[in-house]
């Protein structure tokens, strides 16, 4: 089984695949308001049956190439939040990375961390050329994470979707293959 530490506090990242289901409805139960204020991923997931239902289309999607799902997950064995290439184009080089974590493990650089193992993935495995990083413009996080991972503003997608009955503005980062590894150590 793939696993990769994150690092010297314990956390791995490893497929977050659904045989997990059961697991992956807890833990949104756990940070379904939280992960549900700026991502539909805490509606997608409200049970065991939709949990393994979103967990399989990412198992389709690892099969023909075109997404990854990731879970992050503690020393203790719990898991806290997950990254994933939400779209793959081979093809064309590019993909979207996106991200989710529960209150518990907020300010820890968990994300980073695996988000970096990710993308460094794509570009160096995959050839991918250009990673994208769309996120709502009021999550402030989410966007500390972008400038972390090196990734530049493009642009924003003003009230681009809906959330909560509101439009909501959507901010594009992204990160291409050369600066990504101009940024890397050594």
């Amino acid at each position: 089984m793939f696993e990769r530490s994150l690092g010297e506090d314990g956390a791995v990242l490893r497929p977050l695949e659904p045989w997990r289901a059961e697991e992956f409805a807890a833990h949104m139960d756990r940070g379904r308001e939280f992960v549900g204020r700026h991502i539909g991923l805490a509606d997608a997931v409200r049970d065991v049956a939709s949990g393994r239902a979103f967990l399989q289309s990412y198992a389709d999607k690892a099969a023909s190439d075109t997404g990854r799902i990731y879970g992050i997950w503690t020393a203790e064995g719990t898991l806290v939040g997950g990254v994933l290439f939400r779209t793959m184009d081979i093809a064309q080089g590019t993909a979207e990375a996106g991200c989710w974590l529960e209150p518990a493990a907020v300010g820890r650089g968990l994300v980073t961390r695996a988000a970096r193992v990710i993308i460094d993935w794509a570009v160096e495995e995959r050839g991918v050329h250009r990673v994208e990083w769309l996120v709502a413009a009021a999550n402030e996080a989410s966007i500390a994470v972008a400038r972390r991972l090196g990734m530049v503003r493009d642009g924003v997608l003003r009230e681009s979707y809906a959330r909560g009955g509101v439009r909501h503005d959507m901010e594009i980062w992204s990160v291409l293959a050369p600066e990504w590894r101009a940024a890397r150590p050594g």
